[in-house]
């Protein structure tokens, strides 16, 4: 069984985590608080921290290979309760005394992130976002605001790969000019057609990708940015009390995701330059990368599953910022009669300006 890392404190030997409104760890039996600075020495240990290399060469008939097939069993060194995850979990919470562990080696090595953005904000603030997210929306079924149950919060620690990279790039557009105007008997269109170029160099700086299976990366950009300023060098002790992984997604696996990100931007930076025309269309592109590095960190995140009428809505919010998403259930009656009274307006300002113009 692999090995477990506990904070304990000093004073009454109580698991010690990370609070996020303080930006320190504090124990939550004696409320004492310990600066970060005072655990750097304990993780600069853990860094080049090997596991035993034991093996036995064991023969086992009839061996199961099932569901248990890449789980892990860790002890916990409070209660001595069996801790269960599968290979990639980082940081989690024993499900028996609920005390804060990091998984021994799982930020060691290669596998050691760069950086990490710690919590800003806490569960209270997670459950308050879902509150603002709900208000206001016009189309949400009236029950779900009283009968939605929230089925599970977790502040999770979400890998990410970042990268950096200069980008030279041309863009060919078609564009067009489209003037009209009418005498006594017809009505006149000219139109113009233009070849334009956009060329240029751009410098990106911590293109994130998502290096989780867990996480679907649509959820998890939209709750972007996050503010890197605020990010500090990596420690263990970010991580008690949360949830957290080690990537399961390579970062030559996530170049691709990185590339597209970066082309979509120049397109948009490129584009915004290009005005005084009735339609743009990109004609050609090319683009040309260079210099590329790649940086590992985790990010904070709180993941809300909510239960109504039988399904489950999973909701995101960006646990720095407080950015809030997540789809929410649409009522067809209040939909269609949004739509029948759009209709109606349409009809009666279309009805006015055919007289208008007769």
């Amino acid at each position: 069984m692999a090995d477990i890392i506990e904070y304990k404190c000093p004073s009454c030997g109580g698991a010690v985590g990370f609070e996020s409104k303080i930006q320190k760890m504090k124990c939550p039996y004696c409320d004492t608080e310990y600066e970060m600075e005072a655990l750097k020495e304990l993780d600069e240990s853990l860094k080049n921290e090997q596991s035993d290399d034991i093996n036995w060469k064991i023969e086992k008939e009839n061996e199961w290979q099932g569901e248990e097939e890449g789980m892990q069993v860790y002890i916990c060194k409070s209660c001595g309760g069996e801790i269960i995850g599968d290979e990639n979990m980082a940081a989690t919470s024993c499900p028996f005394c609920n005390n804060p562990v990091v998984i021994a080696g799982k930020f060691s090595g290669l596998l050691r992130p760069d950086y990490v953005i710690p919590f800003k904000l806490d569960k209270k603030a997670a459950i308050e976002g879902l509150k603002k997210h709900i208000k206001g929306k016009r189309l949400l079924p009236k029950v779900f605001k009283d009968e939605n149950h929230i089925k599970e919060i977790k502040g999770i620690y979400v890998p990410y790969w970042l990268f950096n990279a200069d980008v030279d790039a041309s863009i060919r557009y078609k564009g067009a000019k489209v003037i009209s105007w009418s005498d006594s008997n017809y009505r006149y269109t000219k139109s113009s057609y233009y070849m334009i170029l956009r060329k240029g160099s751009l410098g990106f700086e911590r293109i994130p990708v998502d290096g989780s299976t867990k996480m679907p990366d649509n959820l998890m950009e939209s709750i972007e940015p996050f503010n890197f300023n605020e990010a500090v060098d990596f420690q263990t002790a970010y991580m008690a009390g949360y949830l957290a992984d080690k990537y399961d997604v390579e970062a030559e696996e996530s170049v691709k995701h990185a590339n597209e990100r970066a082309k979509k931007s120049v397109e948009q930076s490129f584009l915004s330059t290009v005005n005084g025309y009735n339609t743009v269309l990109p004609e050609h592109s090319s683009m040309h990368i260079e210099n590329g590095t790649v940086k590992y960190a985790l990010y904070p995140v709180w993941i809300l599953n909510t239960v109504w009428n039988g399904n489950t809505y999973t909701f995101a919010m960006n646990g720095q910022t407080g950015k809030f998403v997540g789809d929410l259930p649409l009522d067809k009656g209040a939909y269609w009669k949004h739509v029948g009274i759009l209709s109606g307006i349409f009809s009666i300002i279309s009805y006015i300006a055919a007289r208008i113009i007769l």
